[in-house]
């Protein structure tokens, strides 16, 4: 079964064209600039190895994007299906489904006015992966979609890690609590993991660390998730790129009387001018950027903002080994996670070693495959993971329609 796998954004669209029987990526590519002066598709044929295509053309909304990567795909001369019916279905990843979604779902009307019911808990995100699966039935119909939700691995957390110190009226009548993002991610790294350990995925207590310009952390237990860093929305938990992650909530009063600035303000310099950007004070939310300034002798900013970043990883790992009551493995994935030695050095060596964590360094400095780094026989195994969540919305895709 060919299954696309499609994920909206509110000016771009990412795809991949997977074939589900061997798992491999047929074709991959990007619209950028939808709605956007300036607008191209990235197309790149894999399974043929061809060259990579880029289509400048104007995109003024996500169905014309849409339209453009079928017909990218369907193309005679860098095609990789003949006809739109070699498609058997279509994967959407969707941000938001609150607790009305603790699952991947075949599209009906009704889970469509489900998502949109979530569109507040996530306003820049539902909205337009609501338009990509409008788009795609428009010109798809017939053809089975299913939505798979970032919140949904994390819905089997249990009522202490999910709820906060807040009156209960605002869960039950707002449905104000910890839901967690990434999930897919989560979902495809902890299952990797399981299968390196060569140990049943539902015996198996594992911390993901999917860490990247968004970050953050999740324990997962006999299969299960049980806590994760990231709360109502993706602002909550570690330091990220330009996000502050766990703050103490008088800061934005402070901040207000002080600066005098609004609400919505704050929120912007919370979401968009903080994390290591804030920290670093203006240097760069590119963690390559702060690992050269890290590495530069006598640079106070980027150690300052590196080991700050690091030292917060370290914590919750430390604080999901006690939810868990222990740890087999603690997992590195996502563009900083898999790529960065330094960060994961300084995590493991600096803080996890009274775990029995011991770091190969030659094996650290590996990238792009799954590999155990750690050489400790003792204590939890350290895990670089790629991530893969597109295949993963390919296999829940795949389960649901067949």
């Amino acid at each position: 079964m060919n299954v696309l796998v499609i994920n909206c954004g509110s000016s771009s669209l990412k795809f991949q064209l997977i074939d589900s029987t061997s798992e491999n990526v047929i074709a991959k590519g990007l619209c950028e600039r939808i709605g956007i002066e300036g607008s191209r598709l990235v197309y790149t044929p894999v399974v043929s190895g061809g060259n990579k295509v880029i289509l400048e053309e104007a995109m003024p909304d996500h169905t014309k994007a849409v339209q453009m990567v079928l017909d990218a795909l369907t193309n005679a001369e860098y095609g990789v299906v003949k006809s739109l019916s070699e498609i058997q279905a279509v994967g959407h990843r969707i941000v938001h489904g609150g607790e009305k979604f603790a699952s991947s779902t075949l599209l009906t009307e009704e889970v469509i006015e489900g998502i949109k019911e979530c569109s507040d808990l996530a306003p820049l995100h539902n909205p337009a992966n609501l338009v990509g699966i409008e788009a795609c039935r428009k010109l798809m119909p017939g053809v089975p979609m299913v939505g798979v939700f970032d919140t949904a691995f994390h819905q089997t957390m249990p009522e202490k890690a999910y709820l906060y110190g807040i009156p209960y009226s605002f869960y039950k009548e707002h449905k104000i609590r910890r839901y967690g993002f990434h999930g897919t991610s989560h979902k495809y790294v902890s299952q990797k993991a399981a299968e390196l350990l060569n140990k049943p995925y539902d015996q198996c207590k594992i911390i993901v660390c999917h860490l990247g310009n968004g970050a953050s952390v999740s324990a997962v237990s006999n299969g299960q998730c049980v806590d994760t860093s990231m709360g109502l929305t993706p602002l909550e938990g570690l330091i990220m790129g330009t996000r502050s992650g766990d703050i103490d909530p008088a800061i934005i009063e402070f901040i207000a009387n002080k600066e005098g600035k609004s609400l919505g303000e704050i929120m912007k310099i919370l979401n968009k001018e903080s994390g290591v950007l804030g920290l670093s004070d203006g240097l760069s939310s590119d963690f390559r950027d702060l690992e050269e300034a890290y590495l530069k002798e006598g640079d106070v900013v980027g150690k300052r903002t590196l080991e700050a970043f690091c030292y917060r990883v370290a914590k919750y790992i430390g604080s999901y080994a006690v939810a868990m009551n222990g740890v087999d493995a603690i997992c590195f994935t996502a563009g900083v996670g898999e790529n960065s030695p330094i960060v994961r050095n300084i995590i493991c060596e600096n803080y996890l070693q009274f775990m029995g964590v011991e770091v190969d360094q030659e094996l650290n400095g590996k990238r792009g495959q799954d590999l155990i780094i750690s050489k400790n026989e003792n204590g939890p195994k350290v895990l670089v993971i790629p991530t893969d969540e597109e295949l993963m919305i390919a296999r829940d895709t795949t389960e649901l329609v067949k």
